[in-house]
């Protein structure tokens, strides 16, 4: 059995069964035989279940983001936020059903033409850190792509989607189209990634796990897309707005309390600025409000676990110098929101992925020195540049290693834009107009005109 906490109170709100490998092997079984159907259904069929799907996640919403808010602590904000998301990318997958093209390519002697095949079942195992919106990124696209999907969740955070599968079958999806296997990685995860039954695996996690799972997915020649780790750079020019950089980069890091891929939590700044930079944000990271997650104002909630409570700590010197928030203290896996300066920039804390609600400021002389500390990570997912120079905006856009940068913002991620990473972020693109075509064969077909009559 699988225990789930409330991470804000440390109490046990749940206890779910733990998948087997013989489970898996049932859910296998269950699915193909309900995606042959689903393939086979008019694509207008396929799009109006998909888009009633949507409707009623639409009519649950606070019910998912209270169940966000118990099992993961987010805050209920966010929480709403997410669960919205997953409706989102519903409809705009079912945008895409009757969209899912093939071409029409010249050729000499007869015509040829591509057809999209769905790929069959689809594995997706997705993290504790997004539990709806991460999941949705590839169960929307694949079930639009004429697939089934077996969701595995993290161990510590079932309950959402367990509650979305219940939904599909309310919204009359066929029975073992869409299925969720809580369980732990080693035994329901590895089960679902050596299968021969699925035909491709989304993880979306650490970098450690992704590779051993794209090595077992080798064996098979078996399709993976992975979404990894990250160290993303925020950098901040001497010309640019410092009161807007500095008001936006506690929640580009803080944000689920740090425990995100995205999160800017390399702080570069321009030397000439970086003194009038850590003024500005003094201020904005001691008055950010961190508490219970149920509460409208709360702008932070605790981290996922003890384990990660332990891990975030290793990371922080108890006499740090930097700028420290507040935290509420007893139960709960809390810790406050923590910028560090005066570290080198090879110092542990600035190089590993903490996952946590902790960043780093360090200062740079001049644009090809920005270049040089924002590339200087086995990561490459996201990151930010502020500076009111459009050419040094494109310049930097251009040479920052990374698969999604937001000039003057921290905005990462759009359902109807592509997110991936380079590097040790991960492998292939998800999301955005392309995502449905990640869940297909590409079929070529050539027809003569110039053989016996048809």
């Amino acid at each position: 059995m699988l225990q789930v906490l409330n991470p804000a109170t440390e109490e046990t709100v749940a206890t779910v069964p733990a998948a087997t490998p013989a489970d898996v092997d049932a859910a296998v079984a269950r699915a193909a035989a309900a995606q042959r159907g689903w393939a086979a259904a008019a694509p207008a069929d396929r799009a109006r279940l998909l888009r009633r799907f949507a409707a009623v996640v639409d009519d649950h919403v606070e019910e998912l983001a209270r169940l966000e808010v118990t099992e993961a602590g987010h805050t209920i904000g966010n929480a709403r936020w997410e669960a919205g998301n997953v409706r989102d990318l519903l409809d705009f997958a079912a945008g895409g059903v009757e969209r899912l093209n093939g071409r029409q390519i010249p050729v000499a002697g007869g015509l040829d033409i591509t057809i999209l095949e769905p790929l069959g079942v689809v594995g997706v195992i997705a993290p504790w850190n997004f539990p709806m919106p991460i999941a949705a990124w590839a169960t929307a696209p694949a079930l639009a792509a004429g697939n089934a999907v077996i969701l595995k969740p993290a161990e510590a955070t079932p309950l959402t989607a367990l509650r979305l599968a219940e939904l599909a079958l309310e919204a009359g999806l066929p029975e073992g189209l869409f299925q969720v296997l809580p369980g732990t990685g080693p035994v329901a995860g590895n089960a679902l990634v050596e299968h021969p039954g699925i035909a491709k695996i989304v993880f979306t996690g650490s970098t450690g796990v992704g590779k051993s799972i794209m090595a077992k997915c080798a064996d098979q020649v078996k399709r993976v897309t992975l979404e990894l780790g990250g160290k993303s750079p925020n950098i901040v020019f001497a010309d640019a707005d410092l009161e807007a950089a500095a008001a936006a980069a506690p929640m580009s890091f803080l944000d689920n309390s740090g425990q995100d891929c995205c999160a800017r939590t390399r702080i570069l700044v321009q030397r000439g600025a970086y003194d009038r930079f850590l003024e500005l944000l003094t201020p904005a990271i001691e008055e950010i409000v961190v508490g219970d997650p149920a509460d409208e104002r709360t702008q932070m909630g605790p981290l996922i676990s003890r384990a990660q409570l332990d891990r975030v700590r290793s990371y922080v010197p108890e006499h740090a110098a930097g700028i420290r928030g507040k935290a509420p203290e007893g139960p709960g896996f809390w810790f406050p929101p923590t910028v560090l300066t005066g570290v080198p920039e090879d110092a542990r804390c600035a190089v590993e992925e903490i996952f946590g609600p902790v960043a780093v400021v360090l200062p740079f002389e001049d644009e090809a020195d920005a270049i040089r500390l924002a590339n200087a990570t086995e990561y490459g997912l996201s990151g930010s540049i502020w500076t009111r120079d459009v050419g040094r905006a494109l310049r930097a856009s251009r040479a920052v290693r990374a698969g999604n940068l937001s000039v003057n913002s921290h905005s990462s991620v759009r359902y109807w834009t592509p997110f991936g990473g380079y590097q040790q972020s991960g492998l292939g693109r998800e999301l955005g107009p392309d995502a449905l075509t990640a869940f297909t064969e590409t079929k070529n077909v050539f027809i003569s005109t110039e053989g016996p009559a048809l």
